[in-house]
C-alpha cells in the first residue's frame, strides 16, 4: 500500500498552484508517465458550495511495459484552494490523493500533496513498488517545472 506525502514552499501564488492542478486535460503535456486525459464529465458539487465542482476523468498511465487506464473523480474546492481526488475503475484496488495550497505572508505558496493507493496486480505492484518514491518525487518536480515555464 504506497502512501506518500510532500510539502513543497513555491515561489507561485496558491491561485496559481491550484490552476495548474486543477487543469487534468494538461496533465499528458508536462507529467512522467501520462499519456492521455479525457473528461468524462464536469459538474457542480451537490451541496451548491460556490464554485466547487466535481470532474470524473480518465488518464493513461504508461510505464515500461504497462499501459493502464483509470478513471477518478476529483474535486475542487476553490474557496479552499483543495482538490480531493478518488478512485473510480481501472488497475487499482483504491486511490486517494489531495493537494491544498495556502498563499504565505512573505510571498509564495506552501504546496501539501499526498497519495495513497494500492494495485489490483501483485506484478505491477511490485514494479512500482521499487521506483514509488522515485515517481513521486518526478511528479511533484513536473508540476513544479510547469509552474516555472507557466507563471516565471
Amino acid at each position: 500500500m504506497p502512501h506518500h506525502a510532500e510539502t513543497r514552499t513555491l515561489p507561485y501564488t496558491a491561485q496559481q498552484m491550484y490552476d495548474l492542478v486543477a487543469d487534468v486535460e494538461r496533465y499528458p503535456d508536462f507529467l512522467p508517465w501520462n499519456s492521455a486525459a479525457r473528461i468524462r464529465s464536469r459538474k457542480p458539487l451537490p451541496d451548491g458550495t460556490e464554485g466547487a465542482e466535481i470532474i470524473e476523468a480518465d488518464l493513461v498511465i504508461s510505464f515500461k511495459v504497462f499501459r493502464e487506464r483509470f478513471g477518478s473523480r476529483v474535486t475542487l474546492y476553490p474557496a479552499e484552494k483543495r482538490i480531493d481526488t478518488e478512485y473510480l475503475d481501472g488497475p487499482f484496488r483504491y486511490l486517494r490523493s489531495g493537494w491544498t495550497f495556502a498563499d504565505l505572508p512573505a510571498g509564495g505558496c506552501k504546496v501539501d500533496f499526498f497519495v495513497d493507493f494500492e494495485f489490483r496486480s501483485a506484478i505491477l505492484g511490485r514494479v512500482i513498488g521499487v521506483v514509488f518514491t522515485e515517481a513521486m518525487h518526478r511528479i511533484v518536480r513536473a508540476f513544479e517545472e510547469r509552474a516555472r515555464k507557466l507563471y516565471s
